[in-house]
């Protein structure tokens, strides 16, 4: 790969020097300033954030460097409808604030395959959810953001990729491991400012070099690369003519290569699995200090979400304009020379602009917002997969763990997760076939449905009880699998080389399959649910819509079970004698915040206040009315926006 400019002037290595430096200061303040000592503290910030942290931790878990180098390529590929993606989200943040949030809180838990476990009772769900969601992890996000962000760091500072990736992860890897939820929502703060600042002055260094909007729309269309042939054989023209659609969102659907019926229902259920269900989103909103806080967060990340179809589609279609050799390249060879793959380079569109466009001290500015959008949405996960870890297969394992043992836990698997995410990006390096973004959209649709429609018809419909929740998940992931591991054993293909995966299989879009598996899945579910005893409303309550504003006491299914631990604990902790610990050992527990006092212990009312705080939803009439309006509002925005690009 040659690359004529490096980052090798002053200007740009004092801001990433200044930058890091920053980040690093507002990761220790938090780290200073908040409780780390206890789970709650450490896994949910203490439920004491307000809207605006919220809004942007939502944004910048969701935009990962992925977002940058993914959709930008997809978009010099095809155009605007991958923006439809993005779009989407708009509707789904106020699903997710006003139906699925209340019903967590007010069933007052930390991970959501706890809340399963809470509203059908036993292990399976529960144990299948946490491994399903840290294998997604993983495979999706975070090895698609570590290659991504290596993409970057290889273009700008020609640094050997796993170099660029150890040092990167070991940065994250430091605060993530001390701070806590805490300095992941602070930096996740400060970094999206400085993504969508940045991202914007791109925006108009691209739009001013190709002269306007309407000259964009013209010089799009005509952006064909030079090459086109190799050997004696000449590519198909539609391999590398812009789409005739490539101005709207909604495509064919039959043709499209994003059709309309699968970006209005498929996209939605994989929406529904993302926004509603997913641990890294749903944490952020529980840490809200009451209700209108949470919805004003999730107000704010919708809005925040109308940018990237401007800020990261567009230029990277501009991209496809102004480098339209190597963005747009087909013939095999020369796109091996461009950027070392051979399917195709779209992906590298956004960083190759970061690099020519932007002036000295900004292109030092603008990679460290990519390696800046890169670490919010590591530390994210690796936050959220080790809360699963610990909360959900830890506790199995041991059953009786002190609280320092469960904080030692999550953060002996951070390690654990970086080791295995370092040894993931070879494989992520050869899939690389030019489809970053797609691999990943694929790979959701293939195993979010069925757990989109689990929770679905967990909170609307109190029938559903816990073999048909069991069954439909079962059902769901096979189908998924199969379609997955056969995809990925024929390989993709690209439009010059076909994979020769039959029809019946590959030939159904992936946004379709995600429909027709989240419909079986549903199906099941409730078929087996009905041929099975329901569960008696007692422990119900607050655990479903049409339950959830009962003030009786609620039996948790596995209420027995909690008991029996309750008590064990108690003796436990009357047996341990507190020893005074050394100097060394006291400034280690420090940093790791591992140094909680033995407080008094809460008597039986204490713990009922503090339960009823934690578990409260009501919100003041004033604020309620005020993030109504202006949900009503974002919700108007979405269908306008979506309409204006149709």
């Amino acid at each position: 790969m040659e690359t004529s400019i490096k980052i090798n002037n002053a200007a740009d290595i004092s801001v990433i020097v200044i930058y890091f430096l920053v980040v690093l200061a507002v990761g220790l303040w938090a780290m200073f300033s908040t409780n780390r000592g206890t789970v709650g503290g450490f896994f949910l910030a203490g439920r004491s954030m307000v809207w605006w942290p919220i809004g942007a931790s939502l944004f910048a878990s969701n935009i990962g460097s992925g977002h940058f180098v993914g959709i930008a390529g997809t978009g010099a590929a095809g155009g605007i409808a991958i923006g439809g993606y993005e779009w989407n989200a708009l509707i789904f943040v106020v699903v997710l604030g006003w139906l699925f949030v209340p019903i967590y809180i007010k069933a007052g838990v930390v991970t959501m395959p706890e809340y399963l476990k809470k509203r059908f009772g036993g292990k399976r769900i529960q144990i299948y959810l946490s491994v399903l969601s840290l294998i997604l992890y993983i495979f999706t996000k975070i090895s698609a953001d570590i290659f991504s962000g290596a993409i970057f760091i290889h273009l700008a500072l020609g640094l050997n990729l796993y170099l660029a990736i150890i040092i990167l992860l070991a940065i994250t890897a430091l605060y993530t491991i001390t701070g806590g939820l805490a300095a992941v929502i602070y930096t996740d703060t400060l970094q999206t400012f400085i993504m969508v600042v940045g991202s914007f002055i791109l925006m108009g260094f691209a739009f001013a070099e190709v002269g306007g909007y309407d000259a964009f729309m013209q010089k799009y269309m005509e952006a064909i690369p030079s090459n086109i042939s190799y050997g004696n054989t000449t590519i198909d023209p539609k391999c590398y003519t812009p789409q005739k659609d490539s101005f709207h969102i909604f495509r064919d659907a039959v043709t499209g290569d994003l059709p309309w019926p699968g970006l209005v229902f498929g996209l939605s259920i994989i929406a529904l699995w993302y926004w509603c269900t997913d641990q890294v989103i749903v944490q952020r909103c529980l840490s809200g200090k009451n209700m209108s806080h949470v919805k004003a967060g999730c107000i704010m990340c919708g809005y925040l979400k109308l940018l990237p179809m401007f800020i990261i589609v567009m230029p990277g279609m501009i991209s496809r304009i102004l480098y339209t050799d190597v963005v747009a390249c087909v013939v095999p060879e020369i796109c091996q020379q461009a950027c070392g793959t051979a399917v195709g380079c779209t992906n590298i569109a956004y960083p190759k602009m970061v690099v020519e466009l932007m002036p000295k001290g900004l292109r030092g500015l603008m990679l460290s917002v990519m390696l800046a959008s890169l670490m919010s949405s590591l530390t994210s996960i690796f936050n959220s997969a080790s809360t699963l870890f610990t909360m959900d297969i830890y506790t199995k394992i041991r059953t009786r763990p002190s609280e320092k043992e469960l904080m030692i836990a999550g953060r002996s698997f951070m390690l654990l997760l970086i080791g295995i995410s370092i040894a993931w990006v070879p494989v992520v390096q050869s899939a690389q076939s030019g489809q970053l973004f797609d691999y990943i959209q694929s790979v959701t649709s293939y195993l979010g449905p069925p757990i989109a429609a689990l929770f679905l018809l967990a909170i609307f419909c109190k029938r559903v009880n816990e073999p048909g929740a069991f069954w439909g998940l079962i059902v769901g992931l096979l189908a998924g699998l199969s379609r997955m591991i056969a995809e990925f054993a024929y390989g993709t293909g690209s439009c010059v080389m076909p994979s020769k995966c039959p029809f019946i299989i590959c030939g159904i879009h992936y946004l379709y399959f995600a429909i027709i598996l989240f419909g079986v899945s549903a199906i099941v579910i409730l078929a087996v649910s009905f041929m099975t005893k329901p569960i008696p409303d007692v422990h119900l309550y607050r655990l479903c819509w049409s339950l959830r504003n009962s003030k009786e006491e609620r039996i948790d299914l596995d209420a027995d079970e909690e008991e029996t631990k309750d008590d064990e604990k108690d003796e436990e902790s009357v047996h341990e004698e507190r020893e005074e610990p050394g100097c060394f050992k006291k400034a280690y527990n420090w940093f790791c915040g591992l140094d909680q006092e033995q407080g008094p212990k809460l008597s039986k009312e204490e713990e009922e206040a503090l339960k009823k705080k934690l578990t409260d939803t009501s919100e003041v009439p004033l604020w309620r009315n005020v993030v109504n309006i202006n949900g009503i509002i974002l919700l108007t925005v979405a269908v306008f926006c979506h309409a204006f690009f149709a």
